[in-house]
């Protein structure tokens, strides 16, 4: 189970540390854990944080959630609806954050990078501005990115692409979120006595929708290297037939 500090639940779950400080206060958030003089919270506490600022946005106040987690609680229930919640909003991705210098950045990147083109990849979500570090959500799209770099792609037409996949990466994930929830959500009981059925589904449909797209990919990166960079392999095989012949 991954653990955080304070900032760090924060920032994971789209809150202020105040506001965490405050639903801690009201009984709404358990305490978190302690080491030494640190607090550390887990996956469950960002569960309870997301599901708080989903109520919070349908238009429920405080007192509200507290009562309604106060009777969810007495009847055994907030578990299950905690349980379903850590299935749709619980990170989708085994990878874990790291943390960069500026120094680190430009030997990653070179000298090419401006300022201009940091603060495209700050508003992309890339890298995220930390006091004098950067945190970076997903190294492996940073090393993607640099190698792409270093092969010679200039930094503007990566942050480019980026810009383009991104949009492109949504609508694929908008319309299988779409799918499921069309015909199992929307077609299906909303009987509390099915939340862990609900659970456990959602949690079976997780990887579902990376396999597809990894297999869609594949078969589409084949077709289109073949279609394009097929025909630079057969130019580049008659320039080195002719300079032969000459």
């Amino acid at each position: 189970m991954r653990e955080y500090r304070i900032d760090e639940l924060a920032q994971a779950a789209g809150m202020t540390v105040r506001n965490i400080r405050a639903y801690q206060d009201r009984g709404l958030l358990p305490r978190p854990r302690r080491q030494g003089r640190v607090g550390l919270y887990g996956d469950g506490h960002l569960v309870r944080l997301r599901l708080i600022g989903h109520l919070l946005d349908r238009g429920y106040s405080l007192a509200n959630i507290g009562e309604l987690m106060s009777a969810w609680e007495r009847g055994h229930e907030l578990s299950q609806l905690l349980g379903l919640e850590s299935a749709i909003a619980s990170p989708w991705s085994d990878e874990l954050p790291a943390y960069m210098t500026a120094e680190e950045l430009l030997a990653l990147f070179g000298t090419g990078i401006t300022p201009e083109q940091l603060d495209q990849a700050i508003a992309l979500g890339i890298v995220q501005a930390e006091g004098d570090r950067f945190r970076v959500p997903s190294p492996r799209l940073l090393r993607a990115g640099a190698e792409l770099i270093a092969a010679g792609m200039p930094v503007s037409a990566v942050l480019d692409h980026a810009r383009q996949l991104r949009r492109d990466v949504d609508r694929i994930a908008r319309r299988f979120v779409e799918l499921v929830d069309t015909h199992i959500f929307a077609s299906g009981s909303r009987d509390r006595r099915d939340l862990a059925d609900l659970a456990e589904l959602v949690r079976r449909l997780r990887p579902l929708g990376a396999m597809v797209v990894t297999s869609e990919l594949a078969g589409a990166m084949e077709r289109a290297a073949n279609a394009q960079l097929g025909d630079r392999l057969t130019q580049l095989l008659e320039y080195l037939g002719s300079d032969q012949a000459s």
